[in-house]
């Protein structure tokens, strides 16, 4: 809430995450052909993760055919990672917020997010203290799913 509440970046901060040439730095995961699979820097759970296009559009029906198809199967490939990298989460939670009344942080920069969830995963913090638990590092869960990925990435890199 405090990024969506709060005063906002005059720079489409996602766009300076695909421009600034250290993908560590920024969390990103893998780059496709049309878009990136990055790492959330403000997370609901451990393991939120962004599917964003590499073009700097405001809505879904923006974005070409080539970019929607890469950003699908860039979710594809964050669900498997997640699985493997996080002990098989019980589900997902994948969507975009279009416009700032659906809760759009960034409303700017169209963005899928995957969110893994597991069964009992909310609890009381938020309610009462408006804090979110999150039991794991940024950098951990990073390194964690580039290994899952590179499992990954070798699967998809068999396909016919």
């Amino acid at each position: 809430m405090k990024y969506i509440a709060g005063d906002k970046p005059h720079n489409c901060v996602l766009c300076e995450a695909l421009q600034a040439g250290d993908d560590a730095a920024r969390y990103i995961l893998y780059r496709g052909k049309k878009a990136v699979l990055m790492l959330n820097l403000y997370p609901y759970i451990n393991g939120h993760l962004m599917v964003v296009p590499y073009e700097h559009v405001g809505d879904l029906v923006e974005l070409d055919d080539d970019t929607l198809a890469d950003m699908m199967l860039l979710t594809k490939m964050g669900v498997q990672a997640l699985r493997e990298a996080m002990n098989y989460p019980h589900g997902f939670n994948v969507g975009m917020n279009l416009g700032r009344v659906a809760g759009a942080g960034i409303q700017d920069h169209v963005h899928i997010h995957i969110v893994p969830r597991w069964e009992g995963d909310t609890n009381f913090m938020p309610v009462l203290a408006d804090v979110r638990i999150i039991p794991e590092s940024l950098d951990d869960t990073y390194q964690k799913l580039l290994a899952a990925l590179r499992k990954v990435e070798k699967e998809h890199s068999t396909c016919p």
